[in-house]
């Protein structure tokens, strides 16, 4: 699901993506509904492709608000994005204890809050659901391929006591060859 929300820089909100049109992307706003377009020129990111430094790696956006979801029990956060910062890095420390408290300042804290209250606000709470039956979905299509060349292999096997054809060279005849020395006119 989150892969289709786009946040657009220097535009307010979440937007979900509709279309595709030629040099830019027809996004509908999460607040008013309204359709707009996003050029190339605007730079427009997917939050399913936003993750959160931790102290060992980084977590998935999708994850984060998980976490915000369990600790409100699905209801709009509690803190106002608009706090001040000690009680954000307290509110995030309490989400997510492990995050990076020198890579992520207060202003990623209040725009993951926000998101989170819209996205609570419209109805889109399953933040990891499809992605994780994608990524299940794509590793048991990856074992079954790797199974089925498995058995190509064994069913193309050759006996050694089969001889294979010599591969041909290429003769070249030298009576065609044009000589490169050069010739005295005279």
């Amino acid at each position: 699901m989150l892969k289709e929300i786009l946040s657009i820089t220097g535009k307010p909100g979440l937007y979900k993506l509709v279309s595709n049109g030629k040099n830019m992307l027809i996004v509908e706003s999460l607040i008013d509904g309204k359709r707009i377009p996003a050029y190339t020129k605007d730079k427009a990111v997917s939050l399913g492709d936003i993750a959160i430094f931790t102290d060992t790696e980084e977590m998935p956006l999708g994850q984060v608000l998980e976490n915000i979801k369990a600790k409100e029990n699905g209801a709009k956060c509690s803190i106002d994005p608009k706090a001040d910062n000690d009680q954000l890095k307290k509110y995030m420390g309490e989400v997510l204890p492990e995050y990076d408290r020198d890579r992520v300042y207060p202003s990623d804290i209040r725009k993951l809050i926000s998101w989170y209250n819209l996205l609570t606000q419209v109805g889109m709470v399953d933040f990891l659901a499809k992605e994780e039956a994608e990524v299940d979905t794509k590793a048991d299509k990856e074992t079954d391929l790797h199974d089925k060349l498995k058995k190509e292999a064994k069913a193309v096997n050759v006996p050694k006591d089969i001889k294979q054809p010599k591969q041909q060279t290429k003769v070249s005849n030298p009576a065609s060859q044009r000589s490169t020395n050069s010739r005295k006119m005279g």
